[in-house]
């Protein structure tokens, strides 16, 4: 079972009837066996034959997680083709250089508006000939030459198995582990996306790295919700679900996730930090609305929880008076709030994509939710470093699993050689070059190291790691992602950006949750206009400076980044967007662009002043632009003294 679509038919022929996919259409869920899918996708790959779809050609899927978009990827590798798949939602300029650089012809997409982003591109990408939609609303009207639905094009696949028996099978078996399975192009901080190959065999052996380290079965239940162009979801929803068999079920909206997530119980659930930082600050502001016996009691078992909780996660020895207060708390709080959250079935709970604040880390263990770190990326096909059950540590990422052997450059580089590594850039011999050695060791350009129990604990992207000049902390490490992770865990701060490399001091700019925030203001009787007005708030300030000046107490326990605690801030008058390009798509902050784009703030934070007017350009969805303008508050932060280690 080395290719997708062979295990694909091994499921098919093994457990005919066992539920493959499932689907929330209408308020019901609709499930899709192996057997169906099977069918589905020998009818679709027929279709694509007969459209001209060819060994090692390339065609693009954009969409939400849906079934017939699964298939349709399945399709693809049965052919020998490659599926590309794209984020749903980039605009439509952000299609131009994959789809041109991957000389896509053809592409399957969820709905009218990924349509109407293709019909867009069709003069810029004029080689995109075949349009297949599966949601059909909208699009009666269409009449353009190449478009069609996939029902059409799997009615086409059914009136070809007739002429051509046996076709899908031979094709199938045609197919070695070292095709290529498909192409994932980076979202990347800086340039152009980076198309990165992946064959079957690279992800095959990762998936099934990942099914032995946590004991995973086909009795499992995911929800597949996040980008699938995002390896991570990729990998869950996908080559995990695959090789194990487990039911991946897709939920029925964006605006749905969280009612959807109770409704399957997942027990196998996989998360970047922001999505457990939106959960908690869900939780957070209910708690703040709720009656001050309510809060009372919840405080008071938080406070238990934390304190016991994270001990009992990890199989260490709990006093009997406290292992029973928990089991009460369990009942009052705990059990309740997993049910709210949609995790009373959890089993095993990654996070990945970036660090997770300590803080936020502990509060999901300690109400008895095996949440756990890993390691990857997309040219790793994610799993290199995995956390075992009772070892989970808010500061280290894990172990080296099977396969993975990890070594540290004299910079203090991360260097990775695992059977999961990419095959290479597509068409960037030069950065395939750069990142892999001639003995098979990847440049993961993170800093870090290895603790004695063989934990690896992640600083900071290598690059972004910087020193401090002048001032008392003079000479000191500034790691800003580690900082902006501790800002983060805040539910009033949704995101932060601190500068201070090559300086005497630290600085930020902070972004409010508007939501939380926003629910904070209410409750105070603060008027507001807007995201601008509220943000600019005197309480709004003296609320953020209290975050801060907390972190920097934290920072300052730590010997080594005790010179990173940020001694100016601002609050941004607009939230960094990734249709701005300050954000990658999957959320990670794009610093050189900001430092661009904010240049006039950041020379006013080390200038001393205390405000600075400016006026930026926003894009909305539909490619509309218009200008958000404001004159910044800049405020002093209390930094503390570096509490020495003992000698």
């Amino acid at each position: 079972m080395d290719t997708f679509p062979r295990l694909l038919l091994d499921h098919a022929t093994r457990r005919p009837h066992a539920p493959a996919l499932r689907e929330k259409a209408y308020g019901v869920w609709q499930t899709l066996t192996w057997a169906q899918l099977a069918a589905l996708v020998r009818d679709l790959a027929l279709g694509l034959s007969a459209a001209g779809l060819r060994r090692g050609e390339h065609i693009v899927v954009v969409g939400e997680n849906r079934p017939r978009l699964y298939a349709s990827m399945l399709a693809a590798q049965a052919l020998g083709a490659v599926p590309v798949p794209l984020y749903q939602d980039a605009v439509s300029a952000e299609f131009v250089f994959p789809l041109n650089n991957a000389e896509i012809a053809f592409a399957v997409v969820e709905d009218q508006e990924q349509v109407d982003k293709m019909l867009e591109l069709r003069e810029q990408c004029p080689q995109l000939k075949r349009i297949w939609f599966d949601d059909p609303r909208g699009l009666r009207h269409y009449d353009e030459p190449g478009l069609a639905s996939l029902d059409e094009l799997v009615a086409q696949g059914r009136a070809q198995a007739a002429d051509r028996p046996g076709f899908f099978e031979t094709e199938v078996a045609a197919g070695t582990p070292d095709d290529v399975a498909a192409l994932f192009f980076t979202s990347g901080t800086t340039g152009n996306p980076k198309g990165v190959i992946h064959t079957h065999a690279t992800l095959i052996d990762r998936a099934r790295a990942g099914q032995r380290f946590d004991q995973l079965t086909d009795r499992e239940e995911v929800l597949a919700y996040l980008p699938p162009a995002w390896i991570g979801q990729n990998i869950f929803s996908f080559s995990q679900w695959l090789v194990c068999g487990y039911v991946v079920n897709c939920p029925e909206s964006a605006s749905t996730v969280s009612i959807d997530l109770k409704e399957v119980g997942p027990t196998y659930y996989f998360a970047p930090p922001r999505v457990f930082e939106g959960l908690l600050t869900t939780v957070m502001i209910r708690m703040e609305d709720a009656a001050a016996p309510k809060r009372w009691l919840f405080d008071r078992c938080m406070h238990l929880a934390r304190r016991v909780g994270p001990k009992l996660m990890d199989g260490e020895s709990v006093g009997l008076l406290d292992r029973l207060a928990y089991a009460l708390g369990d009942v009052l709080i705990y059990g309740p709030l997993r049910n709210t959250l949609g995790f009373s079935r959890v089993r095993v709970a990654y996070t990945a994509g970036e660090a997770i604040g300590p803080d936020l880390f502990s509060f999901y263990r300690a109400i008895g939710i095996n949440l756990k770190q890993l390691y990857g990326s997309t040219e790793t096909a994610v799993f290199v470093c995995l956390q075992p059950d009772h070892e989970a540590r808010a500061d280290t990422v894990g172990v080296p699993i099977d396969g993975v052997e990890i070594r540290l450059s004299d910079s203090g580089e991360l260097l990775v050689r695992s059977p999961g590594l990419l095959k290479g850039y597509y068409k960037n011999d030069a950065a395939t070059r750069e990142a892999l050695t001639d003995d098979g060791w990847y440049h993961t350009g993170d800093a870090g190291f290895l603790t004695p129990g063989g934990h690896l604990k992640i600083i900071d992207r290598a690059k972004d790691v910087g020193r401090l000049m002048g001032g008392p902390f003079d000479g000191a490490m500034f790691a800003p992602k580690y900082v902006e992770n501790k800002l983060n865990f805040f539910p009033h701060i949704k995101e932060a950006v601190c500068f201070g490399d090559k300086r005497e001091k630290v600085c930020a700019f902070i972004n409010i949750d508007f939501e939380a925030v926003g629910n904070w203001a209410e409750r105070r009787n603060l008027p507001y206009a807007g995201y601008t007005d509220l943000a600019q708030r005197a309480e709004v300030y003296q609320l953020m400076l209290e975050c801060v000046e907390k972190v920097n107490a934290d920072l300052a326990q730590d010997e080594l980044l005790a010179g990173s605690q940020i001694s100016r801030f601002l609050v941004l008058h607009k939230e960094l967007d990734a249709d701005d390009g300050e954000l990658t798509r999957t959320r990670k902050v794009r610093r050189g662009a900001i430092a661009e784009k904010y240049g006039v703030l950041i020379d006013a934070l080390y200038a001393g002043k205390v405000s600075q007017y400016i006026e930026t350009q926003v894009k909305f969805e539909d490619g509309r632009t218009s200008m958000v303008a404001a004159d910044l508050r800049i405020v002093e932060a209390r930094t503390f003294p570096a509490v020495r280690s003992a000698a």
